[in-house]
């Protein structure tokens, strides 16, 4: 099989991959309105997933100007207001900052620690820049460096937002691991020239039989087992 040589610098996208985002939504909806059942809750949260992703779907079109996420979390969560019937500026205001008090997968915080013992890691997000900073703060998910889509205008996968990671990183693509849950989100670094890393998550995006990434894992744990003893042997073996 072909090998991964001379990795520098890692990059990974966050929402989903680092943070449980299904699980947080659903957290804060079921605070928002108590006394809803499961099912309420569940259709709650798949309208305010549709929303965000059809707003940024829209912009990617070129259909609405750039929001970022602060605003169309607001948006989304005015929408399940107005299905419960919740009214209550304090609460609605609360809800709308759901997606800064995502929880971390249990090996995220951990992982990211060991690996930024050895390699440059980033944190490459459609959040916007101050929910990804409050998010970051919450989860405990401490980068190197943490990139908003926000910087550039778009949402992944834009060509402009893993070019970010890119100049920011400093090396050519195919020096830099994109590690994400989504197998969207590895096409598009996979366009961009940067090698890709799935990683399952119970809520991602699984890879179909035509997508060829250069690595998958069931866990971060294995991932990052993967990666250390891999630079201490100098090369990486795709799976």
């Amino acid at each position: 099989m072909p090998e991964i040589r001379d990795i520098e610098v890692l990059v990974f996208d966050v929402l989903g991959t680092m943070v449980d985002e299904t699980s947080g939504l659903r957290a804060a909806i079921r605070e928002a309105s108590p006394a809803s059942g499961d099912a309420s809750v569940d259709e709650m949260l798949t309208l305010w997933q549709h929303h965000v992703e059809l707003e940024q779907r829209r912009i990617a079109q070129g259909h609405r100007a750039y929001a970022n996420t602060e605003i169309i979390d607001a948006e989304a969560a005015q929408r399940v207001a107005d299905h419960a019937g919740l009214a209550d500026p304090a609460t609605i205001a609360r809800l709308a900052t759901a997606g800064q008090r995502l929880p971390p997968w249990e090996d995220s915080v951990a992982g990211l620690e060991r690996l930024a013992k050895r390699f440059p890691v980033l944190g490459l997000s459609n959040a916007g820049r101050t929910a990804l900073l409050r998010l970051n703060a919450h989860a405990g998910l401490r980068w190197h460096q943490a990139l908003s889509s926000e910087a550039v205008l778009a949402y992944k996968p834009a060509p402009e937002v893993y070019q970010l990671a890119i100049d920011t990183a400093g090396c050519p693509p195919e020096r830099i691991l994109m590690v994400a849950a989504h197998a969207w989100d590895l096409r598009g670094a996979q366009a961009a020239g940067m090698r890709t890393a799935y990683v399952h998550r119970p809520v991602g995006d699984p890879p179909t039989s035509s997508d060829i990434f250069d690595l998958r894992y069931s866990g971060l744990d294995e991932l990052v087992t993967a990666l250390t003893v891999s630079q201490a042997a100098g090369c990486l073996f795709r799976r």
